[in-house]
């Protein structure tokens, strides 16, 4: 084991992805834990038959103890973006990305945590809701759109510094007619008013 503080959080949701069938490649890709040491879970997650579907998860004193932090404080791993669970869960289920819902914490409600607990914090959400079989989506019109930032082209301010950009992409599900728009950031007060314009641009294009 690491030197490094010892989180039940992070055992939990390790042991979800294998059960899942993730490989410790994709695992440690996520950067969730090293292979070196997802070999070792993965050792007495097999001794100990959690990988079963048919069986739960253990609790996280029994995660404590056999990892090697004292029970007694295992429930002190508690992630720092718990207060603003149910902030982040609209957030994740609305599709905006980690760096925004990150940036937006810091900026309007004081947070402090590392990006790295944002990145765990969303891995646990989306153990939550288990991973969906393959299937064919079928929207009637007007009922779905899907939205999404992507890399921009760099400008040249008149200045001559080069600004990043981003291109906001709402694309609508039945139809797949598509609004695109050339942003500078990937804040959620820029998401919002794109979400605002694309929505004025389906009303336009509606009565047109």
């Amino acid at each position: 084991m690491s030197n490094r503080r010892f989180e039940v959080f992070e055992h939990r949701q390790v042991l979800t992805r294998m059960r899942q069938g993730d490989s410790d490649r994709d695992i440690a890709g996520a950067r969730l834990m090293g292979r070196g040491k997802l070999k070792g879970v993965r050792k007495v997650a097999l001794e100990r038959g959690w990988l079963g579907l048919d069986r739960p998860l253990p609790d996280d004193a029994e995660l404590a103890g056999i990892f090697g932090r004292d029970p007694g404080v295992a429930r002190s791993c508690i992630s720092t973006l718990e207060p603003f669970r149910d902030l982040i869960r609209s957030w994740f289920d609305a599709g905006v990305q980690g760096t925004t819902m990150y940036g937006a914490l810091r900026r309007n409600h004081g947070y402090t945590g590392s990006y790295s607990a944002m990145r765990r914090f969303l891995i646990h959400l989306k153990a939550e809701r288990g991973v969906a079989a393959t299937t064919i989506l079928d929207f009637a019109p007007g009922e779905a759109m899907q939205v999404d930032f992507g890399a921009g082209p760099v400008l040249i301010h008149e200045s001559g510094a080069p600004l990043k950009t981003w291109i906001y992409v709402a694309t609508l599900c039945w139809s797949r007619h598509q609004y695109a728009e050339i942003v500078f950031d990937q804040t959620v007060e820029t998401w919002l008013a794109c979400h605002r314009r694309t929505f004025e641009w389906l009303v336009a294009t509606q009565s047109a």
